[in-house]
């Protein structure tokens, strides 16, 4: 009964959304990260043969001012940087990207992201890519932009770039701004435009503001950003900085209080978490939606959710696709990131083939 109350719901949407499907967009998360380890440049090539509209890069620099693609300020859970520089990590027992050049961090294998239990690497998700298999390495920004435009050639397609900058609040106060940095490399492959095709994103506030007040200015570029928002359930970090902590004030927000129409005066859209869009505790048959998108919306904002895994589903929905459909076309968001892009590429173009009929 649940199952046709479902589909009888998918045919009412598609009638009312009159092709609205094809103007959703799908954001390969780190890649194709559900089948290859995340930010590999294999499964950037695999998210674009997917079909995704737009591939994240998260970006660290090293400590002679290079950008490369990285989820985390860190190297140890994504890399053997333990066991080929034993001796370099900070006094909290983390290895730090900024404090290596990127010729060392060339020389480390990258694998699945993994935690550390009972002493042993563990991987963060079982069913995927094994630790430690075939070989990979970390990359610069420039490569994986390169090998887009490469692909985006030889496909005769033009997919984008969804770049974000990790603490930036972090890096000024080791010296480095990694927003000039982004930016100026950005401008050399020519996306400085408003129709470029890119999303440029960022947790800190203060900084995107700077970058729309200052830095556009200073290099007469104009491109969409997004502020990325925190789910309900981020807490604050610390991480070390001449050997004292230093608070990152990434996620320093009151989700209750959002004033969206501040944020479109810097931002074009914004990345909550989809925690922050449907309540956890919804069912199936009764959906709880926050009403941050309608606001955001009225805003003049996108809203772009993170992370959408088919691994990892929330209560409220019995498959990767019933995930999808809520959030598509019952939250009405304007596209996800997700580790997944080929099943939610399938999805849209399953609507779309329906609505064009």
């Amino acid at each position: 009964m649940k199952k046709l109350i479902f589909q009888t719901v998918i045919l009412g949407v598609i009638v009312l959304s009159n092709g609205i499907a094809g103007e959703k967009i799908v954001i390969a998360h780190r890649g194709a990260s559900g089948y290859l380890p995340e930010h590999s440049m294999e499964t950037k090539a695999v998210s674009y043969v997917m079909g995704a509209d737009y591939i994240e890069q998260d970006l660290v620099l090293t400590k002679d001012n290079r950008l490369v693609v990285l989820h985390d300020i860190f190297l140890d859970r994504v890399t053997n940087v333990a066991d080929i520089f034993p001796d370099r990590k900070r006094s909290d027992g983390r290895y730090y990207v900024i404090d290596f050049t990127l010729a060392e961090i060339k020389q480390l294998d990258m694998t699945e992201r993994y935690k550390i239990k009972n002493g042993k690497r563990v991987a963060v998700y079982l069913n995927r890519f094994p630790l430690g298999k075939s070989s990979f390495k970390v990359h610069t920004f420039e490569e994986e932009i390169e090998l887009i435009q490469g692909m985006n050639k030889s496909f005769g397609k033009n997919v984008g770039l969804y770049p974000e900058i990790k603490s930036p609040a972090f890096h000024h106060a080791e010296g480095k701004d990694i927003a000039l940095i982004s930016l100026k490399i950005l401008k050399k492959y020519g996306y400085d435009t408003r129709n470029s095709k890119i999303y440029f994103q960022c947790f800190e506030a203060k900084e995107l503001k700077r970058i729309k007040n200052e830095l556009f200015n200073q290099l007469s570029m104009n491109i969409p950003l997004v502020l990325l928002l925190p789910g309900s359930n981020k807490k604050k970090y610390a991480v070390l900085h001449n050997g004292e902590k230093f608070l990152l004030n990434e996620y320093n927000w009151d989700s209750e209080n959002i004033n969206y129409t501040e944020i479109s005066e810097y931002a074009d859209g914004i990345g909550p978490s989809y925690n922050s869009l449907v309540a956890r505790d919804s069912q199936l048959e009764q959906i709880k939606i926050t009403p941050m998108v309608s606001e955001a919306h009225k805003a003049g904002l996108v809203v772009h959710p993170y992370t959408f895994r088919s691994d990892k589903l929330p209560q409220y929905a019995a498959s990767f696709d019933q995930l999808l459909f809520i959030f598509y076309f019952m939250v009405d968001i304007d596209g996800i990131f997700t580790d997944f892009p080929d099943k939610a590429v399938d999805f849209l173009n399953s609507f779309s083939n329906h609505t064009h009929k």
